[in-house]
């Protein structure tokens, strides 16, 4: 599970201000374009680690970039061709470089690369582009031989027809969400029910310890059109991208750091090769295990929140290493799980009564890779598996340097300014959101993802389309309820009693009426962290409506969220956790979809045009995301690595074409460089 950055994101015991000053001098700010800004972050520590460590994360860092190809599949068959046929005509165009069409074109281009494919990164709707289908016609006619695709005029009507793929992930209960969605996970054809079926037919439902089905397979049909599951392994589905992947593992592990490492290594190798879901299992319990080394890294099919049923996972990489002066905050939260644990305000049938192995730390991202690139969370608790984190627990992450990249990145933006209700709700957020928006993160990852248990028997898919949504709501519930709790000032993490109160404003605020400036007009809410939020503000406004708990309330003409009594806020929050909890730990499908529909999806069409209307005048990117630093190794006369080279030499295009060239390992040859090649070998 992973925690996706709201809006105004933090970082350790410093205000906003302070922040300001830590670099001033970092050139975070990228690029900018359509509803999105490209950031760099900083990677502080990398150079006080010894050559082992920093020749691991060397190793590791080209692993992750390897499986790009991989997420851009997965998202669409189209997507890889696109790329291709795309790059080709930037690479080649020849014409005016100032004229709207050669802008709207290159931003269209931007907007492909940032988000992996042909559908937006967040509402999963497909790019409609604003130059005509004639300029990309005459442009892809224009191209070298071994660069035009054989079938560019089927590319061009993807690109152009709305009703072609128009939706990567449909979550609309209503529809049948594997039929509506373009995602590459399930072949044409296959619908909800029959895959439903399938997995039903497959499951045991006594079995204590079941794989992730679907994790890591695509379906398929065979001849008589049964059902079948196509796993993605070495001499499977993306085999040529995963020996890759699998060559710079294990480079990486002749630098592990201890033989735990070494040995967790080996088996995801073996789990690559195989595709054995039993081996990725014990792989993931032997890595949430370790909590001794300081190098560390995700890297393979992790996340389901590109599945419409939540079921098969998208590729993914991290790359980091532990920030030993921001762990000691994690880790004060994480030894103190059980006490968590058993004071919550859920049912206590549906509490862990032994809260086993939850570790937490601070880290520094080096590396981000797949469905992690560009777009990237800000924490991370895995492993997924519900039997894994109640019999061997998990492993929770809070990514500083992203964190305080997205904060730097926003300061004088003046959104305090146009959206906070008051100067002393400002001056609060300003001193103390900074900390309270990271142990949001702490609690949420560390311990709302890691506590609570399923009744037995329950599947720990019954939830559907909407298990991403509420699952988020529960970590995020958590989160919340703790933040206000005295047991963070008796534990030394806080300072001040009122301080939570920044992080309930910007929580409410954010659900209420601002992360709708992500969202065009008119449209419902789709993705499961922004229904999660919506779900949680809109059930609290309604439910302490009797005692003006939180309103929205008019100022000069402008919308705010006021919020009248804290205490009570955090009641609720208690009791929708309660009720969240519930949900999740009986399957309760219906419980849940009509708790999902009621409050996170639909939108006041009014407030949504005022809230965009504010934004236009502040000029705020809905959406961040990076580019990765380079690492360059040094190596001595007999070919061993002496020291690893870091560098922020690229801007965000030079490095979009550069991973098209280096790491293009689902593509032929001359397409990857785009360069003279033989006639009609891309074809």
């Amino acid at each position: 599970m992973k925690k996706l950055i709201p809006a105004l994101a933090a970082g350790a015991m410093l205000s906003f201000s302070a922040i300001a000053n830590e670099n001033p001098d970092f050139p975070y700010k990228v690029d900018r374009f359509a509803d999105i800004e490209v950031l760099r972050y900083e990677v502080p520590g990398f150079n006080d680690l010894t050559t082992r460590q920093k020749a691991m994360i060397y190793y590791l860092s080209e692993a992750a970039q390897m499986g790009r190809d991989i997420i851009w599949d997965q998202n669409c068959a189209y997507n890889l061709p696109i790329r291709r046929m795309l790059e080709a005509v930037y690479t080649n165009y020849k014409g005016d470089r100032n004229s709207q069409d050669w802008k709207n074109f290159e931003t269209y281009m931007k907007q492909v690369w940032f988000a992996n494919g042909i559908h937006h990164h967040y509402s999963t709707d497909k790019f409609t582009p604003a130059f005509p289908r004639t300029f990309l016609e005459t442009q892809v006619a224009a191209l070298p031989d071994c660069c035009k695709p054989a079938d560019s005029a089927e590319l061009i009507e993807v690109i152009f027809n709305p009703e072609i793929a128009a939706k990567r992930v449909c979550q609309d209960s209503s529809s049948d969400v594997v039929a509506g969605s373009a995602g590459n996970l399930y072949a044409p054809g296959i619908t909800q029910a029959e895959v439903e079926a399938y997995y039903a037919a497959i499951k045991d439902p006594n079995d204590p310890t079941p794989i992730s089905y679907g994790l890591n397979a695509r379906m398929d049909r065979n001849a008589d059109g049964t059902l079948r599951e196509d796993h993605y392994q070495l001499n499977g589905l993306y085999g040529p991208a995963i020996a890759k992947i699998i060559y710079y593992l294990s480079k990486a592990r002749e630098y592990a750091e201890n033989d735990a490492q070494k040995s967790y290594i080996s088996t995801l190798i073996d789990y690559y090769i195989t595709g054995d879901l039993r081996l990725f299992d014990e792989y993931s319990i032997a890595w949430a295990e370790d909590t001794a080394s300081q190098v560390d890294f995700v890297n393979g099919f992790i996340e389901s929140y590109g599945d419409p049923l939540g079921m098969t996972a998208s590729w993914e990489s991290y790359v980091n290493f532990k920030n030993l002066d921001s762990s000691r905050r994690t880790e004060t939260i994480s030894s103190n799980a059980q006490w968590f644990e058993s004071n919550s305000p859920v049912d206590p049938r549906f509490r862990k009564p032994n809260v086993k192995g939850v570790s937490a730390k601070a880290i520094n991202a080096a590396m981000l890779g797949g469905d992690a690139f560009p777009s990237t969370a800000i924490g991370i608790n895995l492993p997924n598996a519900n039997w894994i984190r109640a019999a061997h627990g998990s492993k929770s992450v809070t990514i500083e340097n992203i964190t305080e990249a997205y904060a730097m990145a926003s300061i004088g933006n003046g959104f305090n300014e146009e959206f906070v209700i008051d100067s002393p709700t400002s001056e609060l957020m300003d001193k103390y959101l900074y900390i309270t928006d990271m142990l949001h993160t702490d609690l949420h990852e560390c311990l709302g993802h890691a506590s609570g248990q399923l009744l037995p028997g329950v599947d720990q898919d019954a939830l559907k389309e909407h298990g991403s949504t509420l699952e988020e709501a529960r970590a995020d519930l958590f989160a919340l309820y703790y933040l206000a709790d005295p047991k963070l000032l008796e534990l030394g993490i806080l300072d001040n009693p009122d301080a939570y109160k920044a992080e309930y404003y910007k929580y409410m605020l954010n659900g209420l009426m601002t992360q709708l400036n992500r969202i065009e007009l008119g449209n419902d809410v789709e993705e499961a962290h922004m229904r999660n939020r919506q779900l949680i503000a809109k059930w609290v406004l309604e439910h302490g409506k009797k005692g003006k708990v939180v309103e929205l309330v008019k100022r000069g003409g402008k919308t705010y969220v006021k919020i009248n009594d804290y205490k009570k806020l955090r009641d609720l929050f208690g009791q929708l956790l309660a009720e969240v909890q519930r949900i999740k730990s009986e399957g309760d499908y219906a419980a849940g979809e009509k708790l999902v529909n009621t409050y996170g999806v639909k939108i006041d069409r009014k407030l949504h045009k005022e809230v965009l209307d504010r934004f236009a005048t502040l000029d705020i990117p809905p959406y961040r995301g990076f580019i990765n630093p380079l690492y360059t190794p040094v190596y001595d006369a007999k070919g061993e690595i002496t020291d690893v080279k870091i560098s922020w030499p690229e801007d965000y295009v030079q490095q979009m074409q550069r991973l098209s060239r280096d790491y293009s390992t689902l593509t032929p040859a001359c397409c990857k460089a785009q360069k003279s090649c033989a006639p009609n070998s891309c074809k």
